[in-house]
């Protein structure tokens, strides 16, 4: 609006530091939402639609980078989980050791914990935590955080809803572990250290036992995994990105990607820690913001709208 003005005329206006202002015009100028008048060193606006719309196509290809990458990840792991359930003969070797029981997850969890020296990463899904298990973890999640290991936890995005989760997810963030949510997770999962992993045999029963993993490739596939859900995910107390009430949320998103896998309500209720109900009141939602009458015509709205 007033393109001979420098960074003194700017920040008297808005009673604000020449610093703060000049962060500020660079910011613009990254976002190619300022050009040069060519008087002096005065800049001028640019229409929002015109200079960010070069910046919103950088970043969806980058996004449609990742999430291409993160599905041929996911494809990777679903081929070792199969490769996992042909082992189940074999007890132990040099980079398997399959644990039979509960109990001997569990034990064996305790140890991976207490002798990580530098890092944990988990998946934890399944929705909300039970009281018993997060009274179990406390105490070694406060000895590794006491040892300057550090944590690193993927919850769903359903847990926000549950005051146990949520409380033991503040009391976490407020002794330096890191907690993100995400719609889904593909399994559960702990890697110490980033040279040893430990995942359930049948991810959709874990008394089914699990194996720990210690060859390096699939260590590093795993820790691949890992990042790129963990650079999605939202950070614990973060607000969740607000959208119009004609544009779906993540959770949105993935039951429909779930139910066209060809899922049942009930798999993706599991798959996203919901009840049924609630799943099918999310999928009335998506209905009713695609204007479809029926969940044939919604996925085909939903296709069309790009969401998909």
């Amino acid at each position: 609006m007033h393109p001979r003005w420098g960074v003194a005329e700017i920040a008297q206006e808005l009673r604000a530091g020449q610093s703060e202002i000049r962060g500020a015009l660079d910011k613009l100028a990254e976002l190619s939402m300022l050009y040069p008048t060519g008087e002096s060193l005065g800049v001028a606006a640019i229409h929002p639609e015109v200079g960010l719309a070069g910046y919103i196509h950088r970043r969806e290809m980058e996004i449609h980078a990742q999430q291409v990458e993160l599905a041929s990840v996911q494809a990777a792991t679903a081929e070792l989980a199969a490769a996992y359930a042909a082992q189940r003969a074999q007890h132990s070797t040099m980079s398997l050791e399959r644990l039979e029981s509960v109990d001997e997850v569990r034990v064996r969890l305790s140890e991976l914990a207490r002798d990580a020296s530098r890092e944990l990463l988990a998946f934890m899904p399944g929705g909300a935590q039970s009281q018993e298990a997060l009274d179990a973890s406390r105490p070694l999640d406060e000895e590794s955080l006491a040892a300057g290991v550090t944590l690193r936890t993927l919850y769903l995005d359903s847990v926000r809803n549950d005051r146990a989760t949520t409380e033991y997810a503040r009391w976490l963030s407020e002794r330096g572990g890191q907690v993100r949510t995400v719609p889904s997770l593909p399994l559960r999962m702990l890697i110490a250290d980033r040279s040893v992993a430990l995942l359930p045999i049948d991810p959709e029963d874990t008394r089914a036992g699990a194996v720990v993993m210690q060859a390096p490739g699939v260590v590093t596939a795993l820790l691949v995994l890992f990042d790129l859900v963990w650079e999605q995910a939202t950070p614990f107390g973060a607000e969740r990105p607000n959208s119009s009430e004609d544009e779906p949320v993540p959770q949105e998103i993935t039951l429909l990607k779930l139910l066209a896998q060809g899922h049942t309500d009930e798999v993706a209720a599991r798959k996203l820690g919901l009840s049924l109900r609630t799943t099918r009141r999310l999928m009335a939602s998506i209905t009713a913001k695609l204007g479809a009458r029926s969940r044939f015509e919604a996925g085909v709205l939903a296709a069309q709208a790009g969401w998909l």
